[in-house]
């Protein structure tokens, strides 16, 4: 290096840094003191939270719930938030289905099964800024308890179903947590299929509903599918029991298939085998021949078919009917279809609100229903189907496709969702099924149909022992193998008749679902087994 270079670089070196490295330490120098400035606020904010929040007792995560005290708190039920009970202030318990905060305001949608009413929490002299925020980070399905104000609104709040009126929260506590992240969304689940295409919204699929069958069973369809299930059942028992029924719990573990057939479950039982049962069938007809005249159940009922259908259920609930009769089995058929029309009644006058909110998921025609109902003979059937170009042999059973054909016509000629086909070719009913006297190629048994599918299967009972042996022989069935269901025939057994419905693809049916898994609470198929 020259003497003047060696000059020339410590005059450079006392010019200083270069304008670029000026300009790098203002904005270290700048970015160091926001930092400084945002920590000095934020030490203050805190200072400030701890001192002036006012409302820090009124909002939080208490304590487990483990019993620990008794507290003499009503909790009002969301459906009855009315306008009578505006200015009151009450304590609710309920989830939040929905949150949007706002400046300095939060408004949240709070749940109850299938009603929800809009709450608010806004800053003021009831709430901080700090709870107000607090309030907002609930996460969604977290179960709250709140103490609020209820005040009428100038207009309807359409988005939920306490539409006139909402809450001002003045106390909300966290009871049970959500986890930030849900495996659906319930808005999601509850959209109509159509909707969600067109606007680029997302629908759940079924699968994904049913392993998450907990979440999904909080939708407003869910909870008004099971409350008009629960319903049906209600209203079977309760027209049974009035017209004379006495209800019979029947064993579902039993030494042979229920029905003679191959399809039943085999389960170990000590040092033998054992079959789950596929009808309460031996089980109610014994109770007749026992003398009780007119019994029901309701129960599971296994079916180890490989159906992979809309409509087939490996376990399902039955509503079994069983009953003497007089003279003619026409009596056990005006039993049950009087059964029947007194639930669709009931449905019709007291679920207004479920079918509705189902509805709105999934629209379909209101049912309809005749009285007396209406009974076709199965010869009549073939000839509709006949005419409508089907092509079947008189004997030859109905398939799936003409069950809902038969259906269509049907409804387009009598304007009913609802009927029996009655006088089925003995050919394709069970050996215990009475032949009719009057034509031996056909017999007193009966389908009962809604919407186009059958719900109930059913018919005379062969009653003699020595008649239902040369039928079970005719079959080739193992005689061995149904000797005790022979043997009660043997001491004397009243003519009777009865038959089964499936609950699930009952209210599926009534509603106009399209699958029997929505209305199965945890269903099992061939492919499914879980949760």
């Amino acid at each position: 290096m020259t003497k003047e270079e060696v000059q020339g670089a410590t005059e450079e070196g006392q010019q200083g840094p270069s304008k670029k490295g000026l300009k790098k330490q203002q904005k270290e120098a700048e970015k160091a003191a926001k930092k400084a400035e945002k920590q000095a606020k934020l030490a203050a904010e805190h200072q400030s939270t701890e001192e002036d929040d006012f409302a820090k007792d009124r909002y939080g995560v208490p304590a487990m719930v483990q019993s620990q005290q008794k507290l003499d708190r009503a909790l009002v039920r969301v459906q009855d938030l009315t306008p009578d009970k505006a200015d009151q202030l009450i304590w609710l318990r309920a989830r939040v289905h929905t949150s949007r905060a706002k400046g300095k305001q939060c408004f949240l949608v709070l749940r109850q099964q299938q009603f929800n009413v809009q709450a608010l929490v806004a800053v003021g002299d009831r709430a901080s800024k700090q709870m107000v925020k607090f309030a907002a980070n609930i996460t969604k399905e977290s179960i709250v308890d709140v103490e609020a104000s209820v005040r009428k609104v100038e207009q309807k709040i359409e988005s939920c179903s306490q539409q006139d009126v909402e809450l001002h929260i003045e106390r909300i506590f966290v009871v049970s947590q959500a986890e930030p992240r849900l495996p659906l969304q319930l808005e999601d689940a509850v959209r109509p299929d159509g909707e969600g295409e067109e606007e680029g919204r997302a629908t759940v699929n079924q699968d994904t509903k049913l392993d998450n069958r907990v979440i999904d069973l909080r939708t407003t369809t869910s909870q008004a599918i099971f409350r008009l299930q629960s319903g049906v059942c209600q209203l079977f028992r309760d027209t049974l029991t009035k017209k004379g029924f006495v209800e019979i719990q029947t064993p579902k573990i039993i030494s042979a298939a229920s029905e003679g057939g191959a399809n039943v479950f085999t389960v170990s039982y000590f040092k033998t085998s054992a079959y789950l049962a596929q009808s309460p069938q031996l089980y109610k007809q014994m109770c007749i021949c026992a003398d009780f005249d007119k019994v029901f159940c309701v129960g599971p009922v296994f079916r180890a078919e490989d159906s992979n259908t809309h409509r087939h259920l490996t376990e399902f609930v039955g509503l079994d009917i069983e009953m003497a009769f007089s003279y003619h089995y026409h009596e056990v058929i005006e039993s049950i279809t009087d059964t029947m029309v007194q639930i669709f009644k009931g449905l019709r006058d007291n679920f207004q609100t479920e079918i509705q909110t189902v509805n709105k998921q999934f629209p379909s025609e209101p049912f309809k229903f005749l009285e007396p109902t209406l009974r076709l003979e199965y010869t009549e059937g073939v000839a509709m189907l006949r005419e409508a170009g089907v092509e079947m042999g008189d004997e030859d059973d109905l398939s799936t496709p003409n069950e809902k054909l038969l259906g269509r016509l049907v409804k387009e000629k009598y304007d009913t969702d609802f009927y029996v086909l009655d006088k089925y070719p003995l050919a394709v009913r069970p050996f215990y099924t009475m032949p009719d006297p009057n034509d031996l190629k056909y017999s007193n048994s009966y389908d009962m149909f809604m919407r186009g599918e059958e719900i109930l299967s059913g018919a005379q009972r062969i009653h003699d022992a020595q008649l239902l042996t040369e039928r079970a022989t005719h079959h080739q069935i193992d005689l061995e193998k149904i000797k005790s269901y022979i043997d009660s025939f043997r001491y004397g057994a009243p003519p009777h008749g009865g038959g089964g419905i499936g609950l699930e693809r009952v209210c599926m049916l009534y509603l106009g679902l399209h699958n029997v898994r929505q209305t199965s609470m945890f269903p099992r198929d061939p492919k499914r087994l879980t949760p």
